[in-house]
């Protein structure tokens, strides 16, 4: 199953990419042997239309556009459901082992989601009810991935 990050928002230089890269690369090395290849990361700058709406339909259009065809959606928004490590993990084998092809997990601009977005989602994820900056988001996806990787293939990184 290969797996996408697409994203609203560009990381830019500095110890959050550093980091975020780092996290991507472990989970390249160890999902690979696991049927998860990570297909990498897909950045789109924010919209510039005037009203959030206009903005949020905006990016949604371009974030599909992005992404192949059909293509399973899992967006992360503070409204989703909050899964444990291990449940997060089971999802993804769960999804690779019904032939899932293409995954994408979408990380919304400063103004969210598109309502018709969230809603044609196969799984909304929230990573908490806070607020976070997309880099922020963007470390802490990339860490459970790997996190997930490790956990999938019996790896002591992940402690129970």
């Amino acid at each position: 199953m290969r797996v996408t990050v697409a994203a609203i928002g560009r990381m830019k230089t500095g110890p959050e990419r550093e980091l975020v890269e780092r996290y991507f690369d472990r989970f390249r090395k160890s999902g690979g042997g696991l049927g998860l290849d990570f297909a990498g990361v897909v950045e789109l700058p924010e919209a510039r239309a005037a009203q959030a709406a206009e903005r949020k339909r905006d990016e949604a259009a371009r974030l599909k556009a992005a992404l192949p065809d059909p293509c399973t959606l899992l967006v992360l928004d503070e409204t989703g459901r909050s899964p444990s490590s291990e449940a997060f993990a089971e999802d993804l084998a769960r999804r690779r082992d019904a032939g899932t092809r293409d995954l994408a997990l979408l990380i919304g601009g400063p103004d969210g989601f598109d309502p018709d977005l969230r809603a044609s989602a196969d799984l909304v994820l929230s990573l908490g009810r806070m607020t976070f900056p997309h880099q922020i988001v963007r470390i802490l996806l990339a860490e459970q991935l790997y996190r997930a990787a490790t956990i999938l293939a019996g790896h002591p990184y992940h402690r129970a």
